[in-house]
């Protein structure tokens, strides 16, 4: 057990903490500068650091975890019931962190390392570089449109189409404005080019991590969301059931149930939104390689015959989410079992 609990409300230069001892029912407040904090940490003798898991929350673990202290991170939503008061001050909130502690049901989040928020960072800049790019081809189809001419879907084909009317000195385009499409033009191919550089970075990652050339093996999940899985996730082992995992990437229906009587609605779309749309996108094409093959008389593997029987019984949109619910899962068994996946064929009716 440790001496002492330290509830540490983070901020970019004071920083607020809270200290309690086991057998002292007082509050000792102390206000430090961040350098200050950094030799706080170095000289204080190991206690149980508690943070809210925010921005700086991951740093400030790991340099707490060097000096020898136990560190929990708390989730910011089921820490703030517990300021007591209507004033939100950062003491309340850092004597807020020593309440929510206490709490068995609350799960701590698990300290990221440097790589883990590299591959993180990816993602995220891979995520704006997306966004910019498909703002810039809304605007061009909009540009265009305008003056007549419209562009068919698909972000290729309107790249090469804009290419030629630009090349052509016959195309309805005004002469400034042609050169303004220009620069859109290329600036909508240097952002494709980064995201293929940046696609090459995850690929050299997943090429050196075991864990994720065994979860690429499942069907469903591509590179994007075997790397993001191991970086937003971390220790696996926090999960104890396949269900837990799912369930924390707001897969699993959300419940209002009374006595005998159990009522289940939507998905709660709790957790990371950008892997639930990962792994919802990885659903819709195992569905459609389902459907490939019972078009052309291929056998079907154990996983695409329930999607399939899954689909005829409740429609394509809930068989989607049902078939990300069932890769959530698989994720799980092979990463935490540590084993590879294997198709299995369909189970024969007796």
């Amino acid at each position: 057990m440790d001496a002492m609990t330290i509830g540490v409300d983070l901020a970019k230069s004071v920083f607020e903490l809270a200290m309690t001892a086991r057998d002292a029912r007082g509050i000792v407040r102390r206000r430090l500068t961040r350098p200050q904090f950094e030799r706080w940490l170095a000289t204080q003798a190991p206690a149980h650091v508690v943070m809210e898991a925010c921005g700086s929350a991951h740093h400030w673990a790991r340099e707490a975890q060097r000096a020898g202290h136990r560190v929990t991170l708390l989730p910011a939503q089921h820490v703030r019931p517990y300021a007591i008061g209507y004033q939100k001050t950062d003491q309340t909130d850092a004597a807020a962190l020593l309440e929510a502690v206490r709490n068995p049901r609350i799960h701590g989040v698990a300290p990221k390392s440097i790589a883990q928020q590299e591959l993180l960072a990816l993602h995220r800049i891979r995520t704006h570089w997306m966004t910019t790019r498909t703002a810039r081809l809304n605007a061009l189809r909009g540009f265009l449109q305008e003056l007549g001419i419209t562009m068919p879907r698909g972000a290729r084909t309107t790249v090469v189409r804009t290419a030629q009317l630009i090349d052509d000195v016959t195309s309805p385009l005004p002469p400034r404005l042609r050169h303004a499409l220009a620069l859109l033009l290329s600036e909508i191919r240097a952002l494709e080019e980064r995201v293929a550089g940046l696609e090459r970075e995850l690929a050299h990652v997943a090429a050196e991590d075991r864990v994720v050339q065994r979860l690429l093996r499942i069907p469903g999940v591509g590179l994007l969301s075997a790397t993001a899985v191991v970086a937003r996730v971390g220790p696996i082992h926090a999960f104890r059931t396949a269900r837990r995992f799912a369930s924390w990437l707001g897969l699993t229906p959300k419940e209002w149930s009374s006595g005998h009587r159990r009522r289940l609605g939507r998905i709660s779309k709790a957790g990371d939104v950008y892997l639930r749309c990962l792994l919802t996108h990885g659903a819709r094409s195992v569905l459609l390689a389902a459907r490939g093959a019972q078009r052309r008389l291929r056998p079907l593997t154990r996983l695409q015959q329930w999607g399939l029987d899954t689909a005829q019984r409740c429609g394509h949109n809930k068989a989607t989410v049902a078939m990300a619910n069932k890769l959530a899962r698989l994720v799980w068994v092979v990463w935490a079992r540590d084993v590879d996946f294997a198709a299995q064929p369909p189970r024969v009716a007796v």
